[in-house]
């Protein structure tokens, strides 16, 4: 009975790592809820906005007042009473904060997919004036030469043509990326399956097309495998940090509370994912859906802002990215400990759910916005190598969890009858044995008899 809950309470910590954690427990003003403070704060805010100020005339900049007024509202309720999730630092009314964000952009997501495209492009200009306006898409294509003899100032250009604000974003956004995903391989299938998606979609959206050499040497190699490689070191570093928590007054040196202060941004414990595709079935399908749905989140990235007429550039497109930079983590943390352990947790995460949500309703607004261009005929060629790669991928799948699993049951099944079969064939082997040595032992003595009678 020991020994079994001991392995137990270690295949916990395994899992967990909450054996590594000390923390003292202390609970200072910092970590209280303050429902109060806040409800008293709202309560004064909205008491002022009735009774001294002066309400405008403008139509148009009420209902943008109304609107921010009552997502501030639904914030604060949010922040303060909302269900903590798997993180807690920096603070977890910072997780419970972003979570009521997701729940808002689902909303508005809804709302804009419930419009007419004129509609729906309309209000986006309601949020930003220099909204609605058709963009052009820039060309990433063209001419592919690393060196142009041609021009004889700055044969490189293509290069430095290249070298825009997207190289340190696709760096930065695969480092965040691995620090979620907190896998290799995965990280890696993702990185190099985005780039078939661009290649195999640029005559939808002339913004895939890019040079051979910006898809593999720039992206695949420097951005994405730079942001991988350094994602993967901060993830070792995670891995073997003690993580030893002391309340900020009472640690006694200036340095070590500075010290205190930073950590208090890293995690308060760690977690290493082992996903384990090829163990069965299940998680080899979980593992499936999760690169599908991050390469779908991708792809609404640039298939949203074509369709919604938004430039690159635009807060509302980085507002996202950094919307997806704070759920993403703790969607994938929730989707783990669904997998790792299906007993403790009975039901996916709150945020893993709005996170799939928002994905599928963002690709259902780009399909009714844009279904020319989301319908444009794949080129033959392209189409060959799809369903190659489906075929493939179905044949492994076959192989490994259904005719392997049958092969190997077959063959334990014929070795156990081949053992039993000899273990009977020895027990007959030995009966055998003892009877002819007690027949001869018979003979022998009738034999010795007729001969004294004689």
């Amino acid at each position: 009975m020991t020994v079994t809950s001991a392995t137990a309470r270690d295949g916990s910590c395994r899992r967990t790592t909450e054996c590594q954690v000390f923390d003292d427990g202390t609970n200072t003003f910092f970590w209280r809820a303050h429902t109060l403070t806040v409800l008293f704060i709202l309560t004064c805010a909205l008491v002022y906005v009735t009774l001294l100020e002066e309400t405008p005339q403008d139509t148009a900049y009420n209902t943008k007042r109304g609107i921010v007024a009552s997502i501030l509202v639904f914030l604060c309720f949010g922040v303060t009473q909302a269900k903590d999730g798997p993180f807690t630092r920096p603070h977890p009314a910072y997780w419970r904060f972003w979570l009521c964000v997701s729940v808002v952009y689902e909303l508005f997501l809804i709302f804009i997919l419930f419009q007419t495209v004129h509609d729906g492009r309309h209000f986006m200009k309601f949020i930003d004036p220099k909204l609605g306006v058709p963009l052009p898409e820039r060309d990433y294509g063209g001419n592919c030469l690393i060196y142009d003899p041609g021009n004889e100032t700055d044969p490189y250009h293509n290069i430095w043509d290249k070298m825009d604000g997207f190289v340190p974003a696709h760096f930065l956004g695969w480092y965040i990326k691995t620090l979620m995903i907190r896998d290799w391989w995965m990280c890696m299938i993702i990185s190099v399956m985005f780039e078939f998606l661009e290649y195999s979609l640029e005559h939808q959206l002339p913004n895939f097309s890019e040079c051979w050499w910006d898809h593999w040497i720039m992206d695949v190699l420097v951005c994405n495998g730079l942001g991988i490689y350094c994602g993967m070191k901060t993830l070792g570093w995670l891995s073997m940090k003690p993580y030893q928590w002391q309340g900020l007054w009472n640690i006694p040196t200036y340095k070590g509370k500075i010290k205190r202060i930073a950590f208090q941004f890293t995690p308060y414990s760690w977690v290493n994912f082992e996903w384990k595709p090829a163990s069965n079935l299940r998680r080899w399908l979980a593992v499936c859906g999760i690169i599908f749905m991050f390469l779908l989140a991708e792809l609404n990235t640039f298939y949203l802002k074509f369709v919604l007429w938004m430039p690159p550039e635009h807060y509302l497109v980085l507002l996202r990215l950094v919307f997806f930079v704070n759920v993403g983590g703790v969607a994938m943390r929730e989707i783990y400990d669904f997998m790792d352990d299906p007993k403790f947790h009975k039901k996916l995460g709150q945020q893993a759910w709005l996170v799939a949500a928002i994905t599928v309703t963002e690709f259902l607004i780009v399909v009714k916005y844009d279904p020319h261009t989301i319908t444009l005929p794949i080129p033959f060629f392209i189409t060959q190598c799809w369903i190659l790669g489906i075929v493939l991928l179905l044949t492994w799948t076959l192989w490994r969890f259904f005719i392997r699993d049958i092969t190997l049951r077959y063959k334990e099944t014929r070795r156990r009858k081949q053992e039993g079969s000899g273990e009977h064939d020895r027990v007959l082997g030995n009966g055998s044995t003892a009877t002819g040595s007690g027949r001869s032992k018979l003979n022998g003595s009738s034999d010795s008899t007729r001969n004294r009678k004689s």
